[in-house]
């Protein structure tokens, strides 16, 4: 079976979210992978997502003016959403990095690669208690030379911890959680409640003004 393209990653979120086919037509996608280096087609997710969110806005512009406007998505650009913290300027200067200094990739003892999710202080203390050494990549590294990957993601889960045994899409799939999301849609809404809908606000300037 073919990849799906954009277009039918699109069309397959707006269906599965109830919302009329019409819309999308106003949308035009441009571009191609590879959008950033990965084994993950992160170029398509992109620009089907921002896509999306873009069609469902100007749908909401349409019907509160009666004015329908014309999309455009293009897969690098939608891309250089997904690295957004990358290029944000806070007061014209760039924030600090958002990474810990020990999070990221490491190679265990078996010779595989474990990532550490290390931002929140409690995650960072944690991982570091399990390995019983210093908050350094160093000391890291080496700490995990004793320990075989899967072995420490058990122990991390075990902890609350964020850590993941990086595998291939073979072994992914075989997985009891790569399972269980399988036969999972990519997107479901839920009703929680009766209520009458809330009619748009008319008169807006833009499409999200006043909601």
């Amino acid at each position: 079976m073919a990849d799906p393209t954009p277009r039918e990653i699109l069309a397959l979120l707006w269906r599965l979210a109830g919302l009329a086919p019409e819309p999308l037509g106003r949308v035009a996608l441009t571009g191609a992978e590879p959008a950033l280096p990965s084994s993950f087609r992160i170029g398509a997710a992109a620009q089907a997502t921002v896509a999306a969110a873009t069609a469902a806005v100007a749908e909401v512009h349409r019907r509160r003016t009666g004015v329908a406007q014309q999309a455009h998505v293009d897969m690098r650009h939608a891309a250089l959403e997904f690295h957004s913290e990358h290029y944000l300027r806070l007061t014209g200067q760039e924030p600090t990095d958002p990474w810990d200094s020990i999070a990221g990739t490491y190679r265990c003892g078996d010779g595989r690669i474990v990532r550490l999710h290390t931002n929140f202080p409690h995650h960072r203390a944690g991982v570091l208690r399990l390995l019983g050494c210093e908050g350094t990549r160093e000391a890291v590294a080496a700490a995990l030379q004793g320990w075989r990957a899967f072995d420490f993601e058990d122990a991390a889960a075990e902890a609350g911890l964020c850590v993941s045994a990086l595998r291939s899409f073979a072994e992914w799939d075989a997985h009891p959680q790569g399972q269980a999301v399988a036969s999972l849609p990519p997107l479901r809404i839920e009703r929680i409640g009766d209520a009458p809908p809330t009619p748009l606000p008319p008169g807006a300037a833009r499409p999200l003004e006043g909601l």
